[in-house]
């Protein structure tokens, strides 16, 4: 079985992307014009098994085609890049709203059950599933600048979630990575934590000292987004995004 599914996903990959897939590509993430050839033509295939494996689903009134899927999956699979991958495996559907919409939330703190709702750009679910506003996503796509993608956020806390539930700790190529891992990551949320409680400007939005699986996340929009700032405001942080996304973006060209 497994083998089918190598040699499945090994002929997917070298199928070129239809034309206008490309230029949706290139059109909506400027991200892609920035990625060696080679970057390219690998996120090309690796985008035909997403699509292949992965159901999308609308919400709310939204009709799913071709942009929104290739869009979506385009920027799921630049966190692929270079790595040994499965494709985000416990990951099945992607669930799609026009806009932020609201979800109904209810939790337990100190033995006192709360409920409510709240707006959402996106969610991702531990067994499954991921929501994102297509709103959202054509945003966080756009400027590359901000450090604000839905996509890369959500997928991010999907690899969080490969080994379990998420605690800012995904699952690492290597087991001598973990101590520093922790020890940089570890130091980077409270330090995050701190300037959030002073009002301190950082690099690092202050969503990300909520919890160590939102640090990750923050973290990893960041690393893609306003890489030369955080290698140099976060060097130790950098690396070690560095280490386990093999890639450098601080180096591409913008």
């Amino acid at each position: 079985m497994f083998g089918f599914k190598h040699r499945r996903r090994d002929s997917l990959r070298v199928i070129p992307l239809p034309m206008v897939w490309l230029k949706t590509i290139e059109r909506n993430i400027p991200f892609y014009r920035c990625l060696p050839i080679a970057d390219q033509q690998e996120l090309q295939g690796h985008i035909q098994v997403f699509l292949d494996e992965k159901r999308f689903e609308g919400c709310g009134g939204l009709q799913i085609n071709d942009e929104i899927k290739v869009t979506i999956a385009a920027q799921a699979c630049l966190l692929l890049l270079h790595r040994d991958t499965d494709y985000y495996p416990a990951m099945v559907t992607i669930l799609v709203y026009p806009s932020t919409y609201i979800a109904h939330m209810s939790e337990s703190v100190g033995g006192i059950v709360r409920e409510g709702d709240s707006v959402r750009l996106g969610e991702s679910w531990q067994h499954g599933v991921v929501i994102l506003s297509w709103d959202d996503v054509l945003r966080g796509a756009a400027d590359i600048h901000d450090g604000h993608n839905v996509v890369l956020h959500e997928f991010a806390h999907q690899l969080d979630q490969e080994g379990g539930a998420a605690h800012g700790s995904p699952i690492l190529p290597r087991r001598s990575m973990y101590v520093a891992w922790a020890r940089v990551l570890g130091a980077e949320y409270v330090r995050l934590q701190q300037d959030a409680e002073h009002g301190r400007k950082t690099v690092l939005d202050k969503y990300g000292a909520t919890n160590p699986a939102e640090f990750f996340a923050v973290a990893t929009e960041c690393f893609f987004e306003k890489a030369e700032q955080l290698k140099r405001k976060h060097p130790e942080l950098y690396e070690e995004l560095k280490l386990y996304y093999l890639q450098d973006p601080a180096q591409l060209s913008r």
